[in-house]
């Protein structure tokens, strides 16, 4: 061993806003090839190549890595890095971005990869939607299966989701959801809209879905909204973006550990803006500092 503190970068070049990589390759050498730091970068092919290439990463023993991409090359990445002692940094070049700006990170991409070189590694919770993790949100309702209509979209950013969301709003069609709550709350939402488990507090955009959300406290964040009482909802959607929308009466939130919501038939799952089919009963939990994560100097790992 070299002695040198080992960063392994993960690059995704499909992520949906993309800077060109000369510019973000001067940065990498400029802020982390140091004389006590081995840089190695490699791209991603696929996910399952991410998930490779970040198993290997830590059983060579990196001490860092490093991903660039949106939400979900977050989520095929840090996977890998659950239990283990290397240390995810993620550089935003996504269309939300929903962890990096959780923990304050810039948008920009030079800029990121210079406060990633001064952050400080920190432990924060991680979700389960039965045994598949995520790190910011896992939604159930209208607000997964937009994500379904997102992925149509031959484009990227915030414009996208707004025309999915609209569209998915007249073709979704609700169905009963009976939840349990750490065994000792149960629920009854016969017509979930919005149906969101939450880890950290955006979606992505700067659109704040758990404003009370924190990333190190053992719990996760439940929001939920019938659809019946949407209309009510609408016109102050902007509150979503002010960080105000769990102050809304009809926003009903629950903090939890474990929960069980059961469906009569399967449906849409979203984890991280990833989407996929999930079972008629999901078992949602945390896992208390599972993961270590660089955060921004000055940043308190557990509020945005």
């Amino acid at each position: 061993m070299s002695g040198k503190q080992q960063v392994h970068v993960l690059i995704n070049p499909d992520s949906g806003i993309w800077n060109p990589f000369n510019a973000m390759a001067h940065a990498l050498l400029e802020h982390w090839e140091t004389p006590d730091r081995e840089l190695t970068i490699q791209f991603t092919t696929s996910k399952e190549d991410g998930r490779r290439k970040a198993r290997n990463a830590v059983e060579k023993g990196a001490d860092i890595l490093l991903v660039v991409g949106g939400d979900g090359a977050v989520n095929t990445v840090g996977s890998q890095l659950v239990g283990s002692q290397t240390a995810l940094g993620v550089i935003p070049s996504g269309s939300g971005n929903g962890f990096a700006r959780h923990f304050g990170l810039p948008m920009d991409i030079k800029k990121a990869v210079a406060v990633l070189a001064k952050a400080e590694p920190r432990e924060i919770d991680v979700g389960f939607a039965d045994d598949k993790p995520f790190f910011v949100t896992c939604s159930l309702a209208w607000d997964a299966s937009l994500v379904e209509a997102f992925e149509k979209s031959p484009i990227r950013g915030i414009l996208p989701y707004v025309f999915a969301a609209v569209y998915q709003f007249f073709e979704y069609k609700p169905q009963v959801f009976r939840v349990n709550l750490d065994d000792r709350e149960e629920l009854l939402i016969e017509d979930p809209m919005l149906f969101t488990a939450a880890n950290l507090t955006q979606y992505g955009g700067r659109a704040m879905i758990a404003p009370g959300a924190s990333a190190d406290d053992g719990l996760l964040q439940l929001v939920t909204l019938r659809k019946r009482d949407l209309p009510w909802v609408l016109p102050m959607l902007g509150s979503v973006f002010s960080g105000t929308i769990d102050r809304l009466d009809r926003i009903v939130t629950h903090s939890f550990k474990t929960m069980v919501v059961s469906r009569k038939t399967a449906g849409p799952m979203q984890l991280d803006g990833e989407l996929i089919q999930a079972s008629a009963e999901v078992r949602i939990s945390v896992r208390p500092r599972a993961l270590r994560v660089l955060v921004p100097q000055g940043h308190h790992a557990n509020k945005p």
